[in-house]
């Protein structure tokens, strides 16, 4: 099945809502972006994948003042898949308390569930180098 321009519209505004929620510490909220399972996997900056919602706060609860003060995210692309679910590519951009802007690239799976659109698992690669995948 096709997604809609709706489809559209909605997991753009999953996407982009990620960062007022996670600025805010608003993990509650995260329920409406994440499956409860989802894989959040940031093992390209070191770290272990996340699994569920529980091990990304904690994650984030552990990391205090090394966490940005603001994510921002944009140049969101969608490309369908023949199983239904959706792919998405944005890039993020992390303002630290230093000032310092960090950049990221998020790959993510996003299924259609009986709650709405959510993010199954993502994954957040640093962009360190420039012309480089």
């Amino acid at each position: 099945m096709a997604i809609t321009a709706d489809d559209r519209n909605t997991i753009t505004d999953l996407i982009n809502l990620h960062g007022h929620l996670t600025d805010r510490g608003d993990f509650a909220g995260l329920t409406a972006l994440f499956t409860e399972d989802v894989v959040y996997d940031v093992s390209a900056l070191g770290g272990a994948p996340l699994a569920g919602l529980a091990g990304a706060r904690e994650a984030a609860l552990a990391l205090g003042d090394r966490n940005p003060v603001a994510h921002h995210v944009t140049n969101i692309v969608l490309r369908e898949t023949p199983d239904g679910a959706v792919h998405a590519l944005s890039k993020g951009l992390g303002v630290m308390t230093d000032g310092s802007i960090n950049s990221v690239t998020y790959e993510d799976t996003v299924k259609r569930t009986p709650a709405g659109w959510r993010i199954t698992h993502r994954t957040v690669r640093p962009r360190r180098a420039p012309l480089r995948d």
